[in-house]
């Protein structure tokens, strides 16, 4: 009776719908974030438009929040700890120009990780609306 079962319980795996996949899966979970992450910064860094940013930032704690953050983001387990994106960003001088050569050193980053377009439009439409917490006044932007 119990071999039955067992098998019987295996027959109604199939019918079940699977789970989705989070962001957080579709991209390879922490490690690939952790990856993402660090060249993210490598661009970030050498932009000359956004480095001024992050003189004196301790990165390594930075980058530790960025990944924390996305991972929450995009659906991964855990949660996110640090200061609202507004209040990690208020008072910096960050312009809608600012967030948009950000996005494209993510998006840079996100596909030199083999991450898939599609996968990369999910992830926008995540990123995109930080904008007005991030850079909150973009008519001073010029933008």
């Amino acid at each position: 009776m119990l071999e039955w079962s067992a098998i019987r319980m295996g027959m109604l795996t199939r019918f079940r719908e699977p789970k989705a996949a989070t962001l957080y899966d579709k991209i390879g979970g922490y490690g690939a974030l952790e990856v993402i992450v660090e060249d993210f910064y490598c661009r970030v860094l050498d932009d000359d438009h956004l480095s001024n940013f992050f003189a004196g930032s301790d990165m390594k704690r930075l980058k530790d929040k960025q990944v924390e953050y996305l991972a929450a983001a995009f659906g991964g387990p855990g949660s996110y700890s640090g200061p609202s994106m507004r209040q990690a960003h208020e008072g910096r001088g960050i312009t809608r120009y600012h967030f948009n050569l950000v996005a494209g050193h993510l998006k840079d980053s996100l596909c030199a990780a083999g991450v898939p377009e599609a996968t990369i439009a999910e992830i926008f439409s995540v990123v995109a609306p930080l904008a007005d917490e991030i850079a909150p006044d973009h008519a001073r932007a010029g933008v």
